[in-house]
């Protein structure tokens, strides 16, 4: 863990599930950390269960609430006078046919997953500018790269988050920023119930694929094994991970696979 180890990181969504297996392992390699969601009281307990929690800072942020990111992203520079990665990893999940979804519950998906991610990205991009380095981690989805029933929303907003951050290595290539998609399928995390179904409530329910996935902290490995080696993008789960290569070359195959093995 070379690159890793040290590192000021700021990690959105780190309240559970992916983002606090994150926090847990960056803490444990010796990063100095700043962690974000709404939720003030489980991230004062993700630090408090931190091998070290001398060396994290709780912030709490909305990402909906646009207008505060660029006063949070100066606090998260300011408490360890600077940042080297932003982990995006907050966002919201929906379960619900087309048909049946109320459109502000396409809108949320919009505002919290893609522009919330994007605005914040674009606070902090201009501290990396100026200091010519930096790394965006954004955890999108296997849902970023192909579709599934009942996730119409969430697929979208995880398909635009793909075309924003590859622009965005390439025009700041010449600033050595990074950018490293990850794409995981079925971990087990609250995402399924935490999930919007179509008028907006959340599904309070699990779903059997989440429930039987990989482990948080087993993709948290994984995605720091990503960062390490500077991939542009990794597929992190188990059977379904192979649906992106059935995208790419086998499309209706993977139509007719989705379909059939389609779960809510």
């Amino acid at each position: 863990m070379g690159y890793i180890k040290g590192k000021k990181v700021w990690i959105t969504g780190a309240s559970s599930g992916i983002g606090e297996a994150l926090t847990y392992r960056l803490n444990e390699l010796g990063c100095l950390l700043v962690i974000s969601s709404r939720r003030l009281e489980a991230l004062e307990t993700v630090k408090t269960n931190c091998k070290h929690p001398e060396n994290v800072t709780v912030l709490p942020l909305d990402l909906a609430a646009f207008d505060t990111h660029t006063l949070a992203s100066q606090e998260a520079v300011d408490f360890y006078d600077g940042i080297d990665i932003l982990v995006n990893n907050g966002g919201i999940s929906q379960r619900s046919l087309i048909k049946d979804t109320k459109f502000e519950v396409f809108q949320k998906m919009i505002e919290v997953n893609y522009l919330g991610t994007i605005q914040l990205s674009k606070s902090l991009l201009p501290h990396f500018i100026a200091k010519k380095s930096g790394r965006f981690v954004t955890v999108t989805s296997l849902m970023g790269k192909f579709g599934s029933p009942y996730r119409s929303g969430y697929c979208g907003a995880k398909h635009a988050l793909h075309g924003f951050f590859d622009v965005l290595r390439m025009e700041h290539e010449r600033d050595n920023i990074n950018v490293t998609l990850v794409c995981p399928g079925f971990i087990k995390t609250r995402v399924a119930k935490n999930a919007l179904i179509g008028n907006g409530t959340k599904q309070e329910k699990e779903d059997e694929a989440t429930a039987n996935g990989m482990s948080p902290k087993d993709c948290a490995n994984e995605i720091i094994k990503a960062i390490e080696k500077n991939k542009f993008e990794v597929y992190i789960g188990g059977k379904e991970t192979f649906g992106v290569y059935l995208k790419r070359f086998f499309p209706k195959l993977l139509h007719r696979v989705v379909l059939k093995s389609a779960v809510r």
